[in-house]
């Protein structure tokens, strides 16, 4: 295949900014990328944002099936004319927001160079298909890996390394520079790897209401855990005595947030979620 440079020359591909396209050029990096991925023969991918096809093309001959996403519908152009002829090649235009990851199968693995304006969301949404992702390997912005990584009590600790921590085991692999992009974005990137986990890291009750409440935790940093419960729906609802509840959770009402690590945040979802009742 030809290089990505070749292809948007040859094709009249002009970055798109309000889809936060930045294309990876180097493909020492997109081979590595794939390298690290842990496919193999027999594996379905789904393949975020699949661009130009560069990382398409090197999945292709490794796996069973290979479904790739891309919002871009010109960039679905550039993706039939270069690989179409594949067979194992599946091209769909689409937006992985609102792709249902469980069609492509169970225990898929998802590849992807996803956009920075939208990478929480897309952490979200594979967690929320999570019993059907066997492992996900991404590229994205090096500060998002630096949150999803962040221990306890750090500035970069937050509700992505909460909810990522309780559901998969996550590793960063590597840090790409901004360099082997074009357009060249303003920061790095990293690629980072999470397997999800069969069960949560710890009982946590509803999931709906875990991530509620890891939200509520976490909206004014500087508030207390106490204060920052109180604007949490399910529990104004149900006129929950906030300070009790800490109370019966093991948690001082005057801690933060940033504070709570993931087996507290655990065991305070479980407890609310045996008060709201969940249908």
């Amino acid at each position: 295949m030809e290089s990505p440079l070749s292809i948007l020359k040859k094709h009249h591909i002009r970055p798109v900014k309000r889809l936060g396209q930045s294309f990876l050029v180097d493909n020492n990096i997109t081979s590595r990328i794939v390298d690290s991925s842990g496919i193999g023969e027999g594996d379905t991918v789904v393949e975020i944002g699949a661009g130009l096809g560069a990382m398409t093309a090197m999945i292709a001959p490794r796996v069973s099936r290979i479904i790739a996403l891309e919002i871009d519908p010109k960039l679905v152009e550039v993706l039939q004319s270069e690989l179409g002829e594949m067979p194992n090649i599946e091209i769909l235009h689409t937006d992985v927001l609102s792709y249902d990851f469980s069609s492509a199968g169970e225990k898929i693995q998802v590849i992807g160079n996803i956009p920075y304006n939208v990478s929480s969301q897309i952490l979200f949404r594979l967690i929320e298909y999570r019993k059907h992702i066997f492992s996900a390997t991404l590229m994205i912005q090096k500060e998002v890996a630096d949150r999803i990584t962040a221990p306890p009590r750090t500035k970069q600790y937050g509700i992505p390394s909460v909810l990522v921590s309780m559901y998969a085991a996550a590793s960063r692999l590597m840090t790409v520079p901004a360099t082997c992009f074009y357009p060249v974005p303003k920061v790095d990137s990293a690629v980072f790897r999470m397997e999800m986990r069969e069960e949560p890291l710890y009982p946590l009750g509803d999931h709906r209401i875990f991530t509620e409440t890891v939200k509520a935790a976490f909206s004014m940093r500087r508030k207390t855990l106490a204060n920052n419960m109180k604007g949490m729906d399910a529990l104004r609802s149900k006129e929950v005595d906030i300070p009790a509840l800490l109370a019966g959770a093991g948690i001082d009402g005057r801690r933060r947030g940033e504070t709570l690590t993931v087996e507290e945040f655990g065991r305070l979802s479980e407890i609310i979620s045996r008060i709201i009742k969940p249908s």
